[in-house]
């Protein structure tokens, strides 16, 4: 199996089922996830953290 598998198949459901919403959801959630990640070890993090 390839790394990219579980987006393959994420696609393919969308594309098949018409769940064109449920894309920005998942792009909002990943970006979030991404920031707070990269932001953990950060000298950045207190002013990150004090947007939320």
């Amino acid at each position: 199996m390839s790394k990219f598998s579980i987006l393959r198949e994420f696609w393919d459901f969308l594309r098949v089922r018409k769940k064109w919403w449920l894309l920005p959801i998942a792009v909002l959630l990943v970006a979030l996830g991404v920031l707070l990640a990269t932001s953990a070890n950060s000298p950045l993090a207190p002013f990150i953290y004090s947007l939320f």
